[in-house]
């Protein structure tokens, strides 16, 4: 696909904040990245020998990324039966060549989102797309954004709010996922839709900049032979109305991860309801976070809430 000058600034500025972001490693840093607990990460350290970390001047642990990827492969062979004192016995350079055998003889998530996370943390694209071309021999693009962006999405949320990653890494990786969607989306686009029972807006409320779930809804609304209108983020409620006229049985679909914010969310669906769906067939499917913060029982029925994209898929 060819980079738009927008895709093509973005990477240059995260490449530019290479040499500012998180190079060292606090152990808390690595349980969070491993799932394996600090306690058992010293044992495996004082025990094995199996890190070398360097000490802070107040004798402090502190890890860089040899140290971390190492781990991810010890707890990949760890997690996969290998007991610690064999993967000790190992040495540097047997670890790797081990993961990857035992890789190759098994379908694995879990060596995939390490080596998708270490894209992520060497800010490392060409690792990002042998990892993604490897799955695509086995699984459609699809399964792939279930079984394993999903997951890493996932993940990245939790390493995020505990300060293991900054916002460079997060934007790093989901840039290259955004541009799978993208390219996928695009096949389906050249296609007429065959289905004229609905037609489905997609945008994310003011303020709201997470689109990348909604990106992924476009491509399954497109692939369910839907007209999709892909509006971005930060749409307020009356710019939607110029739509209202122009198509029968709108469904208006959005995400809200942070906004509308729990003191106005309710708010904020009852204008919407008044100004776009009373009186009309259209309606507004919901998903996102900050539905934990009201009751969907209280919703009219012309408004629906969605815990997963793929309930919201089923729907469909």
């Amino acid at each position: 696909m060819k980079l738009t000058r927008k895709t093509i600034l973005l990477f240059n500025f995260l490449f530019k904040l290479m040499n500012n972001v998180k190079s060292n490693f606090s152990i808390k840093d690595l349980e969070n990245l491993s799932g394996i607990k600090a306690h058992t990460i010293r044992i495996w350290e004082k025990r094995y020998n199996l890190f070398q970390p360097n000490r802070t001047d107040t004798n402090i642990r502190c890890y860089n990324i040899e140290n971390l990827q190492k781990l991810l492969n010890v707890t990949f062979l760890y997690n996969n039966g290998y007991k610690i004192s064999k993967i000790s016995q190992l040495g540097e350079e047997k670890i790797p060549m081990v993961v990857r055998d035992l890789v190759s003889e098994q379908s694995n998530n879990g060596h995939v989102l390490n080596s998708f996370k270490m894209s992520m943390m060497n800010f490392d694209q060409s690792q990002f797309f042998k990892t993604y071309n490897s799955l695509l021999k086995e699984k459609s693009f699809r399964e792939i954004f279930y079984e394993d962006f999903i997951p890493l999405l996932t993940e990245l949320g939790l390493l995020w709010q505990t300060d293991t990653i900054t916002p460079s890494h997060e934007h790093f990786i989901c840039a290259l996922i955004k541009q799978k969607i993208l390219v996928n989306t695009e096949k389906l686009q050249f296609s007429t839709p065959t289905n004229a029972s609905k037609t489905f807006v997609l945008y994310l409320p003011d303020n709201e900049i997470h689109e990348l779930g909604l990106m992924f809804l476009n491509y399954e609304i497109l692939s369910k032979g839907y007209q999709a209108i892909f509006l971005g983020q930060s749409i307020p409620i009356f710019s939607l109305k110029d739509l209202v006229p122009l198509y029968d049985n709108i469904v208006f679909v959005s995400y809200f991860t942070v906004q509308p914010d729990k003191d106005n969310i309710m708010a904020y669906l009852e204008d919407f309801h008044d100004l776009l769906l009373k009186d009309s067939t259209s309606e507004l499917w919901i998903l996102g976070k900050m539905l934990e913060e009201i009751n969907q029982k209280d919703l009219p029925k012309t408004i629906i809430g969605f815990s997963q994209i793929d309930h919201l898929v089923q729907k469909l």
